[in-house]
Order: structure tokens, then sequence, then C-alpha cells
């Protein structure tokens, strides 16, 4: 279950597994999330594809924010195969010069889980849990796309 946002509007921190019902039902309720979210199954749809078994959805797509500008993700690299990714989708894996692109086909931002995000090389799954706006920690959505179900 989905937990309250925090005072902040930011869900509480950790890292919470739902299911995909339950997280579209939950933010996908105006035309800007829609959109968003159209985006992201794409996404999920290439990356399950290429061995893919799970996704974290951080920002503004996941707090209290109505019209967010787009979402943050990063997918956990066990299992994937790589050249098949960068056959299915190269911007999903060649992120470093591609982040623009990424956004003109998924609507977010979506990079490998153990990456390294910062100049401390906090991979992202951990770099995503914390508010750098507000110093401090928050959560993230975590979602089995073993268990998710296209279309």
């Amino acid at each position: 279950m989905i937990p309250e946002f925090g005072e902040n509007g930011n869900l509480p921190p950790g890292v919470h597994l739902v299911e995909w019902e339950e997280f579209e039902e939950r933010f996908n309720y105006n035309p800007t999330r829609q959109r968003l979210i159209n985006g992201l199954e794409l996404a999920m749809t290439h990356l399950l594809a290429a061995g893919c078994r799970k996704i974290y959805v951080n920002g503004s797509f996941i707090s209290s924010k109505p019209r967010p500008g787009d979402f943050d993700a990063c997918w956990e690299e066990n299992g994937v195969d790589i050249n098949e990714l960068n056959l299915l989708a190269p911007t999903l894996y060649n992120f470093t010069l591609r982040r623009a692109e990424q956004k003109i086909k998924y609507k977010g931002e979506i990079f490998p889980a153990n990456y390294p995000a910062n100049e401390s090389a906090t991979p992202y799954v951990d770099f995503f849990q914390f508010d750098t706006r507000t110093n401090i920690r928050k959560g993230i959505i975590a979602i089995d796309l073993t268990r998710w179900t296209t279309g």
C-alpha cells in the first residue's frame, strides 16, 4: 500500500513496493500525469523485454505535486541483457548524451539503479531517497515488472 504524503509532499522514507494498478490509481488523476504514465509504461515495456525485473520511480511525480514536469526512475540491472536493451531502447542504456532524448520519448529520465548519481558515487537508487531541497530522506516507489501486465 502506498503511504500518505508527509507534510513536505513526499512519501515517507523507504522503498515502497506496489502493484502497478495501485500506482496508477494513486498517481494517474489528470491529463499531465496520464501523459507521464504513458511514457513510463513505454520505458517499462522496453526494460521488461530486455530482462529487467524492477524499476524505482522518484521525483515530483510521486509527490503531492498535481502537475509534475516529468518523472525520474532507475532500473535494476541484474538480469538485463544490455545488448537487447541497446537494440530495443538505446536511450535507456546510453543515457549520458541522450537524457534529452529520454525526456522526449519517455517523458522522464531513467538510469541504471547502481550507476553513480553524483560526485560521491551514490547509486541512483539511494540518491533518489534523499530530497536535496529539504535535506531530508524521502520514499520512492518500486514496481516489480515481472508482476506487471502491459495494456
